[in-house]
């Protein structure tokens, strides 16, 4: 059934609320998106319907979980244009990011070896490699920003030689909305013989992602940044790197055979989807993949580029505020993040709550960023599909009322 994006905030339940007796303006959609009815409805489905254990059990209800668990994986490999060998379910980004660094980092990286990632990363994208760095003796390099808070490219070429193994980066930036030029990033890091990681928590909702196209060795993004559950993740892995990446969870259903003394394991994807996994998230991400391509790329993207370009200009026009990251009409994903000067980020999002206006406020675990930037913590609003002028009209009253009641 094809969706009108105009109407889609009445697919979300939790969105006709109120919060302190105002209506709900939820803009913290970079820590986590809402759930359309249906993929409430397919969680609950499975646990009325379907509930037991995958790859096991010759019983029907088995079955029927096997094969729906089994159908969202090639429903995602279709989604992001890859292989359904090459996509691995996870508890989320974290966790496959933090696979790839232990599983696979590990295995490649000599003392001396160099690890490039960038200043702008997420802290599951920046601390599993210094992890593995201080492990295996490799160095750990970083890719600063530009004034406009763009990765300087110029340095990120420089840095790049012939001790670079691995390359890590952010598709998009959960600070600075910054969209990365990932194709030729990765292009840049393959020519001197390097594997490129990308962390694509803040882009698999927002834009489509294709792996052929990008060429990318590892890629990872969360079910519940797009709609779906949270506890359910996505790593996808070419084939061949995945033959050589080491599972870093050990249990059943992983392997072919047990001995005393050894464990032969079976082949990726099942090698590193260790016990029971998060059945009703995978089969709630393959609900939430359908609401997404019901409105449709398109849709999707142009509402969202006119939310936050309006969002932008109604807090650039308030005195004192401060925005972070790239002028709209540049490479800028659907968030805001800005200072109240005068004020600290906690205290403004407290009094947006009093507005019903639900923001993030914090480091957003992008701590060395925050430290080039030269604050400790911002304010973010971040955008979803169901997002619309009137919530953005909200933020600003918001902002502009908190402005008031500190007298800055």
């Amino acid at each position: 059934m094809v969706k009108n994006i105009a109407t889609a905030r009445n697919d979300f339940p939790i969105l006709a609320q109120k919060i302190n007796d105002q209506p709900l303006t939820y803009l913290d959609n970079a820590a986590t998106t809402q759930k359309p009815q249906a993929v409430i409805d397919a969680l609950v489905h499975y646990y009325e319907f379907d509930n037991a254990n995958i790859h096991r059990g010759v019983y029907t209800l088995a079955e029927r979980a096997t094969e729906q668990y089994e159908g969202v994986r090639q429903q995602v490999a279709k989604f992001i244009h890859a292989e359904s060998d090459e996509v691995i379910f996870t508890r989320g980004t974290t966790t496959s990011l933090n696979w790839v660094a232990l599983g696979f980092g590990a295995q490649v990286l000599q003392p001396g070896d160099e690890i490039v990632i960038t200043v702008m990363e997420h802290h599951s994208n920046l601390v599993p490699w210094q992890q593995v760095a201080q492990k295996t003796g490799a160095k750990l390099r970083y890719v600063e920003i530009t004034a406009d808070g763009e990765l300087d490219l110029a340095q990120y070429g420089e840095l790049l030689n012939a001790k670079t193994k691995i390359v890590a980066f952010t598709h998009v930036s959960n600070v600075l909305g910054t969209i990365n030029p990932v194709k030729k990033m990765t292009e840049m890091a393959h020519a001197v013989g390097a594997y490129v990681v990308i962390d694509g928590a803040q882009a698999a909702g927002h834009f489509p992602i294709d792996m052929v196209s990008l060429d990318c060795d590892f890629y990872a993004f969360s079910g519940h940044k797009i709609y779906g559950p949270t506890g359910i993740g996505i790593l996808y892995g070419k084939r061949e790197l995945l033959t050589e990446m080491q599972p870093v969870e050990f249990g059943g259903e992983m392997i072919n055979l047990v001995t005393r003394q050894k464990t032969d394991f079976k082949a990726a994807p099942e090698k590193f989807e260790a016990g029971t996994m998060p059945i009703a998230q995978v089969i709630g991400l393959g609900a939430a993949i359908d609401y997404i391509q019901s409105i449709g790329w398109s849709a999707i993207e142009a509402q969202e580029r006119k939310v936050t370009a309006a969002a932008y200009q109604l807090l650039k026009d308030i005195p004192g505020v401060e925005i972070y990251g790239p002028q709209i009409g540049s490479s800028r994903s659907a968030l805001v993040t800005f200072n109240l000067n005068g004020v600290h980020p906690h205290d403004v999002a407290t009094v947006l709550d009093t507005q019903g206006v639900a923001v993030r406020a914090g480091h957003h675990c992008a701590q060395p960023l925050m430290e080039t930037l030269g604050v400790s913590s911002t304010t973010r609003a971040s955008f979803g599909l169901y997002n619309n002028l009137t919530d953005v009209k909200r933020l600003a009253a918001a902002v502009r009322a908190a402005k008031e009641f500190f007298q800055v």
